[in-house]
């Protein structure tokens, strides 16, 4: 049984009342070999002694998101060992004094490691979705009080009605301007709705998933109707635009976007056909590392091996190559995880 909020659920809130199911999180089935061979060398790579992830591509430092993948991913592989580490860490260093959700960035070597406490809304999803999951697989309290507690924080903290919609602020502090608020669709994580709804049931999570994907419908820009890394959503008319202070592209936050709606088995979604439209796209040489969705130009170069295997997943289902001296060594961190992600997914079906 899997974890995640059904399909049937998610496109019958698009028109029904809302409802959520309240069962349990179920323990996920037994991973493959291959899933537990990429999670081995991920460990080996990318996580130091003392439970830290480290971004190998971004000068060493470490993110709230990849603490969380980490720890979904190790929990999906029945690693206790590396759970307990990577959350200890995690929750020594970044939670938050003031609530329970994460600052975003730990950078080591610095005066000051986490200087920004800001947090980062899919690292608090996953890390919180990863405790209540570990908290029903090893019989452990403790963590199925701190997962609800960070998932109310969610609630609390990262949920705003805007224009009619239920939107997720990518964190508390930064996001809400005067005209519009900034959104990252990468966020969405829809897999993860079902875990925190069931944990604790409120109404907003079907309403934050069934508007997520009215968003997604609706932000698609450029030559290939792609979502974006970061949207603008207007307060008054709800009109979306793309914020200036990102480049406006589909690249690589946006490229999880059809990830989590195949996995959530929404690939019928605009955004995931979109994506394979320009994925498929005979024009380019390869896979692009991003589009620009203004001036419709790719990038001159290819994108990485984790974001090819993303782009084999949404368009065809493909199990990545995760060849465990690649994963361990050749690749950065990001591209490493993407395939972890990948065959987390192919691991819990809905």
């Amino acid at each position: 049984m899997s974890p995640l909020l059904p399909r049937r659920v998610l496109l019958a809130a698009l028109a029904a009342p809302l409802t959520i199911p309240v069962a349990a999180p179920a323990v996920a089935a037994q991973p493959s070999a291959t899933f537990l061979a990429a999670w081995n060398a991920f460990r080996q790579g990318f996580i130091r002694p003392e439970g830290r992830v480290v971004d190998t591509g971004n000068g060493g430092v470490s993110h709230s998101e990849g603490q969380g993948w980490a720890m979904f991913c190790a929990e999906r592989c029945g690693d206790r060992a590396s759970f307990d580490l990577l959350w200890n860490w995690t929750q020594h260093v970044l939670q938050r004094p003031q609530d329970r959700l994460l600052a975003w960035r730990f950078q080591p070597g610095a005066a000051d490691a986490v200087p920004d406490r800001n947090n980062a809304a899919d690292g608090d999803l996953f890390v919180a979705a990863a405790l209540l999951l570990a908290g029903s697989r090893w019989g452990e309290a403790g963590y199925t009080e701190v997962g609800a507690a960070m998932a109310r924080d969610v609630l609390r903290l990262l949920v705003r009605e805007v224009a009619g919609l239920t939107v997720l602020l990518p964190g508390v502090h930064g996001f809400e301007e005067v005209e519009d608020v900034v959104l990252n669709p990468s966020y969405y994580a829809f897999p993860l709705v079902g875990v925190l709804a069931r944990a604790v049931p409120d109404p907003a999570w079907l309403r934050l998933a069934r508007d997520g994907l009215v968003l997604l419908r609706r932000a698609r820009f450029g030559r290939w109707n792609l979502p974006p890394d970061w949207l603008a959503l207007g307060r008054n008319d709800g009109a979306l635009s793309l914020p200036r202070r990102w480049p406006p592209r589909f690249s690589y936050d946006a490229v999880r976007v059809p990830l989590y709606l195949r996995w959530a088995g929404l690939e019928a979604e605009p955004a995931a056909q979109a994506a394979m439209g320009f994925w498929r796209d005979h024009a380019h040489r390869g896979v692009p590392a991003w589009a620009d969705l203004l001036s419709q130009r790719v990038a001159p170069y290819p994108a990485s091996a984790g974001m090819r295997a993303v782009a084999g997943y949404v368009c065809d289902g493909t199990v990545p190559d995760s060849d465990p001296e690649r994963s361990g060594g050749g690749e950065d961190y990001y591209s490493a995880v993407l395939k972890l992600l990948i065959l987390s997914a192919l691991s819990t079906t809905p």
